[in-house]
């Protein structure tokens, strides 16, 4: 069973920035078959695909909205994947959340994920 563990959402300023980090551990995770992603959930909203990712590496894939402004990265030796989020708008407002799959392809919808972790609030006032 693997665990996910996100960190470092709170509180900015319209404008400024973040860095969510999400621990990965347990089962049997293999950096050669997963895909790793970033949802969010604002309230009364559908998930939404945020970022996603290839844990082995390659093309990002990034939802319309926060394109040139979030990056997500990935350190494999710490097992733990990051949404640096610059630029924050008060619609960036939601909880976060990171998800994983086995599977070499990247997928935007939420269902598809198997894996999920427990999402930490994000809060941008203007």
């Amino acid at each position: 069973q693997v665990q996910l563990v996100e960190s470092g959402g709170g509180s900015a300023q319209a404008g400024g920035s973040l860095r969510l980090s999400c621990a990965v551990s347990g089962g049997t995770f293999d950096s050669y078959s997963h895909n790793m992603a970033w949802f969010r959930q604002a309230p009364g909203k559908e998930r939404e695909f945020v970022a996603g990712v290839l844990w082995s590496g390659g093309q990002e894939y990034y939802g319309d909205s926060v394109k040139g402004r979030f990056t997500i990265s990935r350190d494999n030796a710490k097992k733990t994947l990051f949404l640096q989020m610059i630029s924050l708008k008060p619609e960036d407002t939601a909880v976060y959340y990171c998800a994983a799959r086995q599977s070499r392809n990247v997928a935007m919808t939420p269902p598809l994920y198997m894996y999920w972790g427990q999402g930490t609030q994000v809060t941008v006032s203007s």
